[in-house]
């Protein structure tokens, strides 16, 4: 009897660490484990302080910090059009504690730039699309333009502009220069760091134009620093309501909306990319995100991280297509 006794102990105790030892092989192999608690969440924004990126991270991160208990705590990285910022999220470890916001940008760095430090689709994980919104090119007050029909008129004239982006490749760029392709304009494009530098610029005269998403422009336009001149979405804004688009200015299915994205390192678990995924979606659904995306013109669209990766997809895909086409090179100015 005491030998039975001695064996169902020896049974039991057995049992146990087998348990133990699932748990820890679920946690470091698929499952959420200890996440998020065991150190701050890493949000890297892969542009410079002062643009879009930037002001999205900092909008999400208190919400994000409230629904998971945990500091979120964001880091910016730019250069090379959001590369740099990606590729330190790439690098680190896929533990669940390091994350990138990224810009439209990252759908056109496979086909701008010929060697990335990582794959697109292999090393990275999507885990939401955070929103959509137009951008709106801009005159600075020094620059004489006060509309896009007076623009293009001095354009078909034979008058050169300059006109800056937040980048080589950027979607303001390839936007502005799918335009001067269709119009025939011979517009000199300046590229810039970020939405912070390129803004500064154009407030105090150094360059004469602008491309930016509405998030970016919108509280400069509201303060009469910037003149709006055409936004590149198919329809009108209600937070731009008298801004005409592209389309209806004589350039008919023109459309090309700036967004968002939060990524993951490829290898992350699924399961803590869902738990980061259904985090965000809460976090953009709070009435201070909401209201503040809104009222800087972001829709937001939230969803799965699937959603986020055939968007992307599509994104590489359609603007991929115009850098080969049109034989952009990232040295090009």
């Amino acid at each position: 009897m005491r030998f039975l006794v001695k064996m169902a102990k020896r049974a039991l105790f057995i049992a146990i660490l087998a348990m133990g030892a699932s748990c820890v092989v679920m946690a470091q192999s698929g499952g959420v484990g200890t996440w998020p608690s065991q150190k701050p969440i890493r949000l890297i924004a892969v542009f410079p302080p002062g643009g879009s990126v930037d002001q999205v991270a900092r909008v999400l991160a208190p919400a994000l910090q409230a629904e998971l208990k945990q500091n979120v705590i964001v880091e910016n990285i730019g250069g090379a059009s959001g590369v740099i910022g990606t590729s330190a999220m790439t690098r680190a470890d896929p533990d669940g504690y390091t994350f990138a916001v990224v810009f439209d940008t990252h759908g056109v760095n496979p086909s701008l730039k010929d060697k990335l430090p990582y794959d697109t689709i292999k090393d990275i994980a999507p885990v939401i699309l955070v929103g959509t919104s137009p951008m709106v090119l801009v005159a600075s007050k020094n620059s004489g333009i006060t509309s896009f029909k007076q623009l293009v008129e001095m354009s078909k004239a034979g008058k050169p502009f300059s006109y800056g982006s937040i980048g080589i490749g950027s979607l303001g760029h390839l936007a502005m220069a799918r335009l001067a392709k269709q119009a025939g304009f011979d517009w000199n494009h300046i590229p810039y760091r970020g939405g912070g530098p390129l803004m500064q610029d154009v407030l105090g005269g150094q360059v004469q134009l602008a491309i930016g998403s509405e998030f970016l422009v919108k509280p400069h336009i509201e303060s009469g620093g910037v003149i709006p001149l055409v936004i590149t979405t198919s329809k009108r804004v209600p937070g731009l309501p008298n801004v005409p688009t592209v389309s209806e200015s004589g350039f008919p299915g023109f459309n090309a909306p700036a967004w968002w994205a939060v990524l993951a390192p490829g290898k992350t678990s699924p399961a803590i990319v869902d738990s980061m995924n259904k985090a965000l979606n809460k976090a953009l659904k709070t009435p201070v995100v909401a209201e503040k995306f809104k009222s800087q013109g972001i829709e937001i669209v939230g969803g799965t991280p699937e959603t986020a990766r055939e968007f992307i997809g599509k994104q590489i895909g359609i603007w991929g297509k115009f850098v080969i086409e049109n034989n952009i090179k990232e040295t090009s100015q």
